[in-house]
This record gives structure tokens, sequence and C-alpha cells, in this order.
């Protein structure tokens, strides 16, 4: 044996079989400081949670249909799992090394994960096939790490107690890794700086762990391992810096137009992007306006609602943290006041302050009548007796999942009605009639079925085909005919009869209801508008 190969002195002998370190423990030789090892598993749980989250949440970024994409994507690395934990049956020998190396492993793939499937959804072909792979490895090696640090407890624990502790520790993990990555990570760091950092952190675990199970590595496997772990943890570090650059890369190619502005909140992630064809608003990859055509959709949506109600003085509006929705409100003189409800502060933060979108709604947050809520729209109404309205106009993005799909049921129309003024009206937009025309028609059943009385009408929207728009009221009423207010880009009388006719390609169809316990809508809206993806 060289000296090279020879242990530390006081350590014990290394060797090929688990066998040989139950002979060394027996001899008396230094023990593995557990305490250490369960922390080891504590991160590797926390790890392994986040990675798999990581990937749910990328693929819902980027391809939408959270539901499909969450289910599938944790499915597969859930299986993925499950084979690592039984190719870990064939590491026979060297088992502290095998098991340090699949942490340097799982810290370079999984530490990458996030910013290579951005990158390659802005430039590759075949993102399926990437993202899947991604996740089969990533899962696998992550497979492998507990059931390889489990054998080398085992010597020093006995099999029930070895269990317990070591499942204890992992879903004590899986527990902190979860709320960490919905509470901290996600909305301080963003998904690729998240993946990096727990991809370091799987690095310090396998530098550590070299001085830690160091009584069962030969010197120049320490050495080696030490070597590629500052590699490994140093190339993750420069991504870590690099991540805005590296985020900002990967935009250029999934938009048309420069991104001007971005921000991950803890609820979505916003750009901003403007060229030729002005600005355009994207919430997770999903596009709300395009400048070019805008005034379109928000006049449809608040001018009809107007001219049906009688005396409009109170206004409230239920998402719209755009301030487009606002900027029409404010060409009725006779509001009096109007309470703008959004989750999101970070949205009606950008809204009153980038130039682009201030110039685009003409400063429509420096009104004095207006009141901003930054809460859960159907938490908010909830509360407390809300109102009454004269005008309610929700404009929410499209119920893609459940979160927002929530705010489309029949309990959500309800608290809504009850925050309506008698003679008041309530509008909703309510996706397309044509290219989802059973989402449509959902959204008003489910309108009907909370006691409300409906109208629905539809407009072009170039950006986004046909768009359809519920109208109700308490009582039934006939649909508008007339504005309140003249001068507008889009609407006149003459077009706002219109929009109440449809042909028979946007006809009503039979649907079910909307309720909060099994949310059709979000079905049918998956399922109508993945026939249209490419």
């Amino acid at each position: 044996m060289t000296d090279a190969d020879t242990p530390e002195p006081g350590s014990a002998k290394p060797s090929g079989t688990d066998s040989d370190v139950a002979a060394s423990a027996a001899d008396g030789r230094p023990r593995l400081p557990t305490p250490l090892l369960y922390l080891t598993v504590l991160i590797i749980a926390t790890s392994g949670l986040v990675y798999e989250l990581l990937a749910g949440t990328l693929a819902s970024y980027v391809l939408g249909d959270s539901v499909l994409q969450f289910s599938t994507t944790i499915g597969a690395y859930l299986f993925a799992m499950g084979i690592g934990s039984y190719l870990s049956r064939f590491v026979g020998n060297d088992v502290a090394r095998r098991f340090l190396e699949v942490e340097l492993a799982a810290a370079l793939a999984g530490g990458l994960s996030a910013p290579l499937l951005f990158l390659g959804f802005a430039y590759a072909d075949f993102f399926s096939v990437l993202l899947y792979g991604t996740i089969g490895l990533v899962g696998i090696l992550v497979g492998l790490e507990v059931p390889l640090l489990m054998r080398i407890l085992r010597e020093h624990l006995a099999f029930e107690e070895l269990v317990a502790r070591v499942l204890t520790f992992d879903y004590i993990g899986a527990l902190v890794g979860s709320l960490l990555f919905a509470i901290v990570l996600v909305p301080t760091l963003g998904l690729n700086r998240t993946a990096l950092l727990f991809g370091m952190l799987n690095a310090a675990v396998a530098f550590g762990g070299t001085f830690i199970l160091a009584p069962l590595l030969r010197r120049r496997e320490r050495t080696r391992l030490r070597l590629g772990a500052l590699l490994i943890g140093g190339v993750l570090l420069a991504g870590f810096a690099q991540a805005d650059a590296i985020t900002d890369y990967a935009e250029e190619g999934l938009y048309s137009e420069p991104v001007v502005f971005s921000q991950q909140t803890p609820y979505q992630r916003i750009v901003v992007t403007g060229g030729q064809t002005g600005v355009q608003l994207f919430l997770n990859g999903n596009l709300q306006f395009a400048q070019h055509d805008e005034y379109r959709y928000h006049e449809a949506l608040v001018h009809p609602a107007f001219a049906a109600a009688q005396e409009p003085s109170r206004v409230l509006v239920l998402g719209g943290g755009d301030g487009l929705a606002l900027r029409e409100i404010w060409k009725h003189p006779g509001v009096e006041s109007a309470t703008l409800v959004d989750l999101d502060p970070a949205m009606t933060e950008m809204a009153s302050r980038l130039p682009p979108l201030v110039a685009l709604n003409a400063q429509a947050f420096e009104d004095p009548r207006l009141t901003v809520v930054h809460e859960d729209a159907l938490v908010w109404l909830d509360e407390e007796s809300r109102g009454p309205f004269d005008v309610i106009v929700v404009d929410f993005p499209d119920p893609n999942n459940f979160s927002l799909g929530k705010l489309y049921t029949r309990r959500f129309y309800r608290l809504v009605r009850g925050a309506l003024a008698d003679g008041g009206t309530l509008v909703v937009q309510s996706t397309s009639p044509l290219y989802a025309r059973q989402s449509f028609w959902c959204v008003d059943r489910t309108m009907r079925e909370a006691g409300l009385h409906t109208h629905p009408y539809h407009a072009t929207v170039p950006s986004f085909g046909e768009w359809g728009f519920v109208l109700a009221q308490k009582t039934p009423f006939d649909p508008p005919s007339r504005l309140t207010t003249a001068g507008l880009r889009f609407l006149d009388d003459r077009t706002l009869e219109r929009m109440f006719e449809f042909p028979p390609d946007m006809a009503r169809v039979a649907v079910e209801p909307n309720r909060l316990n099994d949310q059709r809508l979000v079905r049918y809206y998956e399922a109508e508008w993945s026939r249209l993806a490419p």
C-alpha cells in the first residue's frame, strides 16, 4: 500500500465492504459523528424537495397548464427517486466514497437544473426531453442519497433506531424545504438562484463529508473529493453571482421584444417588454396586454358596466393591478371613489412607478379618489361586509390554475353579489368564447348559479383573438345600448349593441358550474387551451 492509500492515523482502515466497517467499529477505532450525519440527512432532504418543487414550478411557468405540469413533473421526479433507491443496492464497495460522489453529481445537476431549463426553453426545440431528462437525472441522484447514507450509519445504530431517526430527519427536511421554497426562496432569490444555492449546499455536504467520513476514505480519495467539491461549488457560486444575467439572456429568447422590467414576487414572475410594438406585460410567461390593442380590451371591460349601472359613483376593481382599467374608470366624472384590490403589491408598485406603464395608464394610481388594498380578493370580500358598490370590475388573469380558479367560483360570485349595490353592475373578464367556449359559458353559468342575472358579450382584441366578458346585476336587466362617455377609441353605441350578439360558433353550450370543491372551470380551460398549443 502506498502512502497515498494509507488512512489517517487513528482512523479506520478503508476497505471495499460494509463488513470491514463493522469490523473496524468492533475494533474500537474512531466512530463516525452520527449527529453530523443526521444534519446531512436534513440538508439533502431539504435539497431534494426544493429540486422537486423547482421542476414543477418552472414547468408550470414556461408551459402553463399548472395542474398537468405539477402532477407530471412531481410524479416523474418521485419515480426517478424510486429508481435511484433501487440502484443503491448495486453499490457494493466503498459506500462512503460513492455517497460523496453522488452528492457532487446532485450538486451539479440540481444546482444547474433551473438555469439550464430556462435556457433550454428559450433556445432549444426539444424542451420536454430536456425537462424530463433533468428531472430523471436529479431524481435518481436524490434517490440514491438516503439509502447510501443509511448503509453508512447501520453499523452505529440498531435497525429500528436507524430507520426512525433517518426518516424523521428526512421528513423534517421535506417540511423545511417546502416552507422555505414558498415563503423565502422564490420571493427573494427566484428560481435560478434557489437552484444554484442548493447545489452549493450539496457541494458543501460533499466537502464536509470528506471530514466526517474520513475513517472510511483513502487519503487520495479525500483529496480528490475535496477538490471536486471546491470546483463544483465555485462553478455554482459563479452562476449564483451571474444569475440575473442568465435570466436576462433566457428571457431575451422567450420574448420577441427587449425586456425593460422583470421581477420575481412571492406570487408571480412579472416581465414587461418594450419595443417597436410598445409595452407588453407578461405574468408567469402569459401575455396580459399589448399596448397596441389593450385599449380595445379595457374599453370593452369597463364602459358597458357603467352604461348599465344606475348613477355609478362607488367603484370596486378586483385585480387590474396594471392600472389600465382604472384609466378607463376615471373617464367617468361621476365616480366619487374607487377601491382596487390586488394581491401583489409589486404589481401596483410597478404600475405606479415604471415610466412606460405610468404613461400608458395615464397616472391612474395618483388619483386621490383611489384606495389600494393588497389582499386576496376572496378573503377580503369574506372578511366583513363590503360595499355597496355601484360598479364592480373583475379583471383577474385567466383561470389556468386552482389559485386563480377559486376567483371564478360560485362562492366568490356570491360574495361579489353581496358587495353589489341595488341597480349596480358587475363585469367579469371571462376568457375567449371562441377558443375556450366551454370555459366562457362556465363563467356565465357559475354567475347565474350565484344568483346573478347575466348578459355575456364579446369583443375582438387582436393580441388574444375573440375575447369574452359577462355583465351581471342582482335583478333582471336589459343589456346597455348607449354609452355614458364619449371619445373612446374602440367603442361607440353601435359597437356596444353588437357585442351582445353571438354567432353559432360561440353560442351557449351546456356546462357545469365552477364550484370551490371541484373547479371544473380550470379543467375546461386547460383542456381547451392545450389544444391550441403548438
